[in-house]
C-alpha cells in the first residue's frame, strides 16, 4: 500500500519509480514506522530482483561486433579506478584518514549501481545504442571487478590471500569471452521441447532455474551472480523455445527488484542522519560530483560528444550496491570505525536516492539537445 501511493504520487509528477521503493524502505523501516526491523532480511530476498534485472538485459542485448564497444569499456574502467584511487588520497589527505580507509573510499568509488542505471537506459531507449552497451560492458565489467575487491577487503584483514579466488574468475570470464564471440552472429539456437509448452507452472519454474541457477554457480566460482545472469540471459535469448520467459518471469522481476530498493531505504538511519546531517549531506554532494566529473572526463577522453559525457557521467554518478557490501565487510572485519560506517552507508543511500534526480537533470539535457536539433532540420 505504501509502494503503490508513492507511486501514484511519482507517476503525476513524472519521477521515477525507484525514489518510490527507496522512500517506502525509509518509512516501514526500524528508524520511521519500525514495521521491518531487518533489512538483511529483505536485501536477501531482494538481491534475487538483480539477477532476475541481469537475465533479462542479458535476452534483450545484443553482444557487440565492434572491438571497440568491447575497447572502450575496459579503458574507460581503467581510467575510472585511476581516478577513484587519485580522488581519495586527495580526500585522506584533507580527512586525514588512514590508509585502510582511502582504500575503503577508493573501491566505493569504482563502482555503480547496475539496477539503477540500466532502468535508466531503459526508460530513455538507450540501453540498445552504442553507447548505451559501453555503458553496460562498464557495469558488466565491474560485476568482474566484485571477486578480487571483496579479496583484497579480507586480505587487509589478515586473512590468507588465495591465489585461486583472482586466477578462477579470470579463466572463467575468458571462458564467457569465447561463448559470446562463439554465439554473436547467431541468430538463435535450433532447439524443441513441447514438454513445456503451454504448460505456464513449468515455464515459471524453469525460468527461474536458469536465471537463479547460472547466478549460484557464478557466485561459487567467484564472479559476481548478476554476472551469471546476466550469461544465463544471452544464452536463452538465442534460445527461440524459452521466449515465454519475457512473460512468465517479468512480475517476479518487477516484484523483487522494488524489494532490493526497499531494502536500501531500511538502512538509511534517520537519527543518525539529523544529528550528521552537514557531514552527509557534504559527502552525498561531494559523490555525485566527483563521480560525474571522473565519468564525464573519461567519457570525453573515448572521444563521445559532450552531451553523451555529461548524460554517461550522471548516470554513472551513485555509488552502488556494492558499496553497502563493502562498507558492511570493513565494519565487521575491524577495518573502518562505527562513525565511518555509518557516515558511508548514509552517504551511499542518499546517493542512490538523489541520483535518480540527477539522471533526470542529465537525460533532460542530452534529449533536449537531440530535440533542438531535429527542430533546425
Amino acid at each position: 500500500m505504501t509502494i503503490l501511493g508513492l507511486m501514484f504520487l511519482l507517476k503525476k509528477l513524472n519521477q521515477p519509480y525507484l525514489i518510490a521503493y527507496i522512500i517506502a524502505g525509509v518509512l516501514l523501516g526500524p528508524y520511521a514506522l519500525k514495521i521491518f526491523n531487518k533489512p538483511e532480511e529483505i536485501e536477501v530476498i531482494g538481491e534475487i530482483g538483480i539477477l532476475l534485472l541481469m537475465f533479462f538485459i542479458g535476452m534483450e542485448i545484443n553482444i557487440p561486433n565492434k572491438k571497440t564497444l568491447i575497447i572502450k569499456p575496459l579503458l574507460a574502467q581503467g581510467i575510472k579506478i585511476l581516478l577513484s584511487i587519485m580522488f581519495a588520497f586527495f580526500l585522506g589527505e584533507i580527512l586525514t584518514l588512514d590508509f585502510r580507509s582511502i582504500l575503503l573510499i577508493a573501491i566505493l568509488f569504482t563502482f555503480n549501481s547496475t539496477a539503477v542505471v540500466v532502468e535508466f537506459m531503459k526508460k530513455h531507449g538507450t540501453l540498445n545504442t552504442a553507447f548505451g552497451i559501453v555503458i553496460l560492458n562498464i557495469l558488466l565489467l565491474q560485476d568482474l571487478l566484485l571477486a578480487p575487491a571483496l579479496t583484497l577487503l579480507k586480505f587487509w584483514n589478515g586473512e590468507k590471500f588465495n591465489m585461486l579466488n583472482f586466477i578462477l574468475p579470470l579463466l572463467i570470464c575468458v571462458v564467457i569471452f569465447l561463448i559470446f564471440r562463439k554465439i554473436r552472429n547467431l541468430r538463435e539456437f535450433k532447439f524443441s521441447n513441447e514438454f513445456l509448452k503451454n504448460d505456464h507452472d513449468l515455464q515459471v519454474f524453469s525460468g527461474l532455474f536458469i536465471c537463479l541457477g547460472f547466478g549460484a554457480i557464478a557466485e561459487i566460482v567467484g564472479l559476481s551472480a548478476a554476472l551469471g545472469s546476466f550469461v544465463a540471459g544471452v544464452l536463452v535469448g538465442k534460445i527461440s523455445t524459452f521466449h515465454w520467459l519475457e512473460h512468465s518471469l517479468l512480475p517476479f522481476k518487477v516484484f523483487f527488484v522494488s524489494l532490493f530498493f526497499v531494502s536500501i531505504g531500511l538502512r538509511l538511519d534517520l537519527d543518525y542522519l539529523f544529528s550528521n546531517y552537514k557531514l552527509i549531506a557534504v559527502g552525498t554532494l561531494v559523490v555525485l560530483l566527483s563521480n560525474s566529473l571522473m565519468s564525464s572526463l573519461f567519457f570525453r577522453i573515448l572521444n563521445f560528444s559532450w552531451k553523451d559525457s555529461f548524460y554517461g557521467g550522471a548516470l554513472l554518478s551513485q555509488t552502488g550496491e556494492f558499496g553497502i557490501l563493502a562498507l558492511s565487510i570493513a565494519y565487521k572485519t575491524g577495518m573502518v570505525g562505527f562513525d565511518l560506517y555509518k557516515a558511508g552507508l548514509g552517504i551511499t543511500c542518499l546517493s542512490l536516492l538523489l541520483s535518480t534526480v540527477w539522471i533526470s537533470c542529465g537525460s533532460f539535457v542530452k534529449f533536449r539537445k537531440v530535440a533542438n536539433n531535429d527542430k533546425s532540420d
